[in-house]
């Protein structure tokens, strides 16, 4: 076996040719790999502003009263519960439950101004309308929650 010395000869220009392309090529590569790399989830600082507490929009919950239906609306955007209202009350159901209204409106006022379910008080007389509305507003602030 004869070992045949091959002598190769490169250009400068090829040389700083193919380091450029070396160069833009890893560059390419670190990019894709940043942009298609999940990005990690931001972890709550001391404020909660940055990560959202709801999905903003309207969502209702169902209340019977006397066989009749009535839907509780809660009103949120991203982090905040902005309003709380009875829809579909007819007359007869107001007539019927004269409390409902004036009850939702106190519970409603202190969850707004509370941003929580927590410590709400109601009166000994309005207990069991309180409870059944607070129960379908939990459920409207339920489906407003979820997958966050």
């Amino acid at each position: 076996m004869s070992a045949k010395t091959k002598i190769l000869v490169f250009r400068m220009r090829e040389i700083i040719y193919t380091a450029i392309f070396a160069v833009l090529g890893i560059i390419l590569l670190v990019l894709l790999f940043f942009m298609f790399l999940p990005a990690a989830k931001e972890t709550p600082g001391k404020d909660n502003t940055s990560v959202p507490k709801y999905i903003a929009g309207v969502y209702t919950s169902p209340v019977s009263l006397g066989g009749n239906a009535v839907d509780v609306e809660v009103v949120v955007d991203e982090n905040h519960i902005n309003s709380i209202r009875l829809v579909n009350l007819s007359d007869t159901v107001a007539a019927m439950y004269p409390l409902v209204s004036p009850t939702l409106d106190t519970i409603a006022s202190q969850i707004c101004q509370n941003q929580s379910l927590e410590n709400i008080t109601y009166s000994s007389e309005t207990q069991y309308t309180s409870q059944i509305l607070i129960e379908a507003i939990s459920e409207a602030l339920t489906l407003a929650e979820g997958d966050i």
